[in-house]
């Protein structure tokens, strides 16, 4: 399995159920490494998707918690559903949030992590890699910018 996700320097993901910087440079990497995979998300973060709905040209796996159907979305209720799921699929991306990235973080082997040089106020967090000897930076984009934001693009993966 793999991931992707946008952070902050100091780590932070979001604020209140949404992420307070979006630029559109990540919005078209992560269309360009997810679309025809499967991604993993939990259904407070797919509520937060344009429309609230399943993302279009993926195959959509939430997780939750609730006994509901999401049109357009298999509805797994544990961990264990949720590997299954995936399995069935040549290439899964877990996608947040913070709780979803924590559960599936051990099955995860490689990480794409777009860095944004900024730190907003934030209520949730993704695990610090740089910090954990288990995970590593193999690739690097140099520095981009976009409206005054600098942000990189990097690759981690399980050692």
């Amino acid at each position: 399995m793999e991931a992707i996700v946008a952070v902050f320097s100091d780590w932070g993901i979001g604020s209140k159920g949404t992420q307070q910087v979006v630029l559109k440079a990540d919005r078209a990497h992560f269309r360009e490494l997810t679309s025809g995979a499967a991604v993993l998300v939990g259904r407070k973060t797919m509520e937060d998707f344009p429309g609230g709905k399943p993302l279009k040209g993926r195959n959509n796996i939430v997780v939750t918690r609730q006994n509901v159907e999401i049109e357009g979305a298999e509805v797994v209720h544990s961990t264990e559903e949720a590997l299954l799921a995936a399995s069935k699929y040549d290439r899964c991306l877990c996608i947040g949030g913070a709780s979803i990235f924590r559960q599936f973080l051990p099955y995860t082997e490689r990480i794409f992590i777009t860095k944004i040089d900024l730190a907003p106020e934030s209520d949730s967090y993704f695990p610090n890699l740089d910090e954990d000897p288990d995970w590593e930076c193999t690739e690097q984009s140099p520095d981009m910018e976009e409206e005054g934001t600098v942000f990189r693009f990097c690759t981690y993966e399980r050692r």
